[in-house]
């Protein structure tokens, strides 16, 4: 998964007035010597723990020189509120002020839903759900769906939620619904990333030429004006346009998926010994085997057949179909994966060129030992019969994209090794005779089938299966080719376009410079305005609320001068809890004064102060005063102020600043009425760079 971060900008939207006890701390020795702790609700309880051992490792290793009366602040974020207390904290916000309870993950969705509003229609959450990509049929969001089904129902009106009601419902789920709603999934902007894929579905639709394939009479019956385009993203985003929910059958497009599991169940040097690895050149159903007699790659006929034959090798084909189909649902997310017993029949009837290569590789002894080849054309007709729709099939295409772990359901189905020589092979042969350009043009993995479709990859992105069923010369979809084509001259998917240096293209793995302008632009208007509601949205949506205008100007600096103290605190820069990774970073301080009296002839007074925030930036300061008194009128006072800032950008090196500053002013007054003052200041900057060793 991803990670996101849950910005301490974010604590503080519905308490500005919250302050901090830094200040005044030194008191009476009559203070309470109890920290004062405010907590925050966290909804992982590895994250609780966490802050709890560091809470505890704090009071633990308390300086030894603080006396038992000093007093101790802590500010950290700890547990989750109790369930006991939970409802009336929520039924009474301004209880919660007070108690200095922060608002939740699913406080802060709310107020970004609702948009100032006490109550939001459901449609209205439902609608800002699918902006983002997500379905409300997705598996991940299950116990969400059916808890918003059960509370609408015990409403008054059966549309809106409050506040309580909304918490309720998105709570088991909350953790993807605020990586998407902060758009942290890997197309941020998916809503403008899908209109461009309907633009080019449209210009494709236009095209008119191909043949739809014949020679396998049941697929002759689909009309040629079908055309569908399915997408879905490692992060569980999905588009479809046109007709995705029409079965077809995966015809070749199931080869990659049966050599996958070969290498899953058996790894590559197995599968290998009985396939090669080289693109043929040739029809992808010639006899013909390489200098070592076996088929020249799984993509071709021959190559598919010698796969088919290591599929659970030594049971019936009942065994080995449903072994295969069980493999391919939790591919698709146990969405549809069906079978066309009139395809199955069809293909067995007009099989002989796969007759003839079946026999052809029995003689030259390219099959496991005791492998029966006619059971083995059976089943190879089967496979070739199983059916998708587009929107299945793309869940396949993104598990394959996605390193072999299903983007919906989260289950690992295939291993990376599996995935990897699965990809490799279809770059360089998945084609047919069209491979070499298709790799050279597009520079994606892919594999088309004589039923219309195109199974497409962008590792580590998405998946996507096109499919119409008019097919060109070399028997691709026309359609299917013209999209990918288009898809990859629009954004920089091709596996050789450089990500940082061609501006020509898209890349919608990133927001782009405009949507940089203009969040910059709505950043700086809500600060002028003191538009609370949308610098809460703002901050939810991980937007940088330190991000600048042309020149330099952070809204900050705009609230600031517009007087806005409450929106000056929402912008204000803090350190942040990483939630992603379930790593504590907290801001702690304290503070002690002892006083005491060495001997008769001397007093010391020490005060210290310390802040330490262990964040990517540490800020250390030292305050030290010692004055020391004696009989003989002698008066020794010695301040030495020592500040030291750490900075630790997210690389491996470490950069380090020290500045040290040291005023020492010795006054000695003896009984001859001679004075001496001397007064010596000295300030050191030191910059150290160091590199973190593996």
């Amino acid at each position: 998964m991803l990670q996101f971060r849950f910005s301490t900008v974010l604590k503080e939207l519905s308490q500005s007035n919250l302050k901090r006890p830094l200040t005044g701390i030194a008191r009476s020795k009559s203070s309470s010597p109890n920290p004062h702790c405010f907590r925050t609700s966290c909804p992982d309880a590895r994250v609780i723990s966490k802050l709890k051992t560091l809470h505890a490792g704090v009071h633990r290793h308390r300086p030894p020189c603080v006396a038992p009366w000093t007093r101790a602040f802590c500010t950290k974020t700890d547990g989750a509120i109790e369930s006991t207390e939970q409802g009336k904290k929520d039924e009474d916000p301004t209880t919660s002020k007070k108690a200095g309870i922060l608002p939740s993950l699913e406080d802060l969705l709310f107020y970004t839903i609702a948009e100032g509003q006490e109550k939001i229609p459901a449609h209205k959450f439902i609608t800002a759900l699918k902006a983002t990509g997500l379905r409300t049929s997705d598996p991940r969001l299950k116990e969400c769906m059916d808890m918003l089904k059960v509370t609408l129902q015990s409403t008054s009106d059966g549309v809106t939620l409050d506040r309580h009601l909304f918490k309720k419902c998105v709570q088991s789920n909350i953790v993807l619904l605020t990586q998407a709603f902060r758009k942290k999934f890997v197309i941020p902007d998916f809503q403008s990333f899908s209109s461009h894929i309907d633009e080019l579905y449209e210009s494709a639709k236009d095209l008119n030429g191909g043949q739809v394939a014949d020679y396998i009479p049941q697929l002759a019956k689909f009309s040629p004006d079908l055309w569908a385009v399915s997408l879905c993203t490692v992060d569980g985003q999905r588009h479809t346009v046109g007709d995705t929910k029409v079965p077809f059958c995966l015809q070749s497009c199931v080869k990659p998926l049966k050599y996958a599991i070969a290498v899953h169940d058996y790894g590559t040097d197995y599968v290998h010994r009985f396939i090669g690895k080289e693109p043929s050149g040739l029809r992808f159903n010639k006899l013909f085997l390489d200098e070592d007699d076996k088929p020249h790659n799984p993509m071709v006929n021959a190559g598919a057949i010698v796969c088919t034959s290591l599929i659970k090798q030594g049971a019936g084909n009942a065994e080995r179909f449903d072994y295969v189909m069980n493999f391919l649902q939790k591919m698709a997310g146990n969405e549809y994966v069906g079978f066309s017993n009139a395809t199955f029949q069809s293909e067995r009837e007009s099989g002989d060129r796969n007759f003839a290569i079946g026999y052809y590789l029995k003689e030259k002894k390219c099959f496991p030992e005791g492998t029966d080849m006619t059971s083995i054309l059976d089943f190879y007709f089967q496979l070739c019969s199983i059916e998708v729709t587009c929107e299945s099939a793309s869940v396949m295409a993104a598990t394959l994209a996605n390193g072999g772990f299903c983007p919906i359901t989260g289950e690992r189905v295939l291993s990376p090794e599996a995935v990897r020589d699965t990809l490799s092979l279809m770059h360089s042969c998945g084609m047919y005779d069209f491979s070499g350009q298709f790799a050279f043009h597009v520079g994606l993995p892919a594999k088309s089938g004589v039923a219309g479709g195109i199974l497409l990859v962008v590792p580590n992105v998405m998946g996507v299966m096109c499919w119409s069923p008019p097919l060109d010369k070399m028997g691709n979809s026309v359609r299917g080719i013209q999209f990918c084509t288009d898809l990859v001259s629009v954004f920089n998917f091709h596996n050789y376009d450089n990500l940082r240096h061609f501006a020509k293209k898209l890349d919608p793995r990133r927001e782009g410079g405009d949507q940089r302008v203009k969040s910059v632009i709505n950043l700086l208007f809500a600060a002028y305005t003191g538009d609370v509601s949308a610098l809460r949205r703002f901050a939810l949506s991980s937007m940088d609320m330190e991000q600048r205008d042309y020149d330099s100007r952070t809204a900050l600096h705009v609230a600031a001068a517009e007087g806005e103290e409450d929106e000056e605190a929402f912008v204000r820069p803090r350190p942040h809890l990483d939630i992603a990774t379930h790593t504590p970073t907290h801001t702690y301080s304290f503070t002690h004064s002892r006083t005491y009296t060495a001997s008769p002839e001397q007093t010391h007074t020490h005060t210290q102060v310390q802040a330490y925030a262990p964040t990517y930036t540490h800020v250390h300061t030292h305050l030290h005063t010692h004055t020391h008194t004696c009989r003989n009128t002698h008066t020794h006072t010695h301040t030495h102020i020592h500040t030291h800032t750490h900075s630790l950008p997210p690389s491996s090196s470490d950069t380090q600043t020290h500045t040290h500053t040291h005023t020492h002013t010795h006054t000695h007054t003896h009984t001859h009425t001679h004075t001496h003052t001397h007064t010596h200041t000295h300030t050191h900057t030191h910059t150290t760079r160091k590199v973190n060793s593996k």
